[in-house]
């Protein structure tokens, strides 16, 4: 079994930061891609960003800025430690939202997976 276990959620002021971290433990072969999605109170889960085990990242548009790939949120991992990082910068309030990590697992035995963590509150005050 595999388990997915977030950290560094909580209350902050809109313009500061935060930073989430993501590890991935049990019976892991290797992991592909890896991601954060939110989900704000009374809508859908989306997708925020992802990283591949190569270090190709996407971003959701919401955290683009307009002349930097990243923008204000950061994507990274450590393939050695099964870990993956969110930093975010210059939070707002539209923010505010439960992140969730993702991940697809190749498990011992070559059952591909994908798995959820149980999720980090992120709240920006204004």
């Amino acid at each position: 079994q595999v388990h997915l276990v977030e950290s560094g959620g909580g209350l902050v002021q809109s313009g500061g930061s935060l930073r989430l971290s993501c590890v991935a433990s049990g019976s892991i072969f290797s992991i592909n891609a890896m991601g954060w999605y939110r989900q704000a109170p009374g809508k859908q889960r989306e997708l925020v960003a992802t990283i591949t085990s190569g270090g190709s990242t996407t971003y959701a548009d919401s955290v683009k800025g307009r002349f930097t790939i990243s923008g204000r949120f950061t994507i990274s991992r450590d393939n050695a430690e099964n870990t993956v990082f969110l930093q975010m910068n210059s939070l707002k309030p539209e923010d505010t939202a439960v992140y969730y990590c993702n991940a697809d697992i190749w498990r011992m035995g070559f059952v591909r997976d994908n798995v959820w963590g149980q999720g980090s509150q992120v709240v920006v005050s204004s």
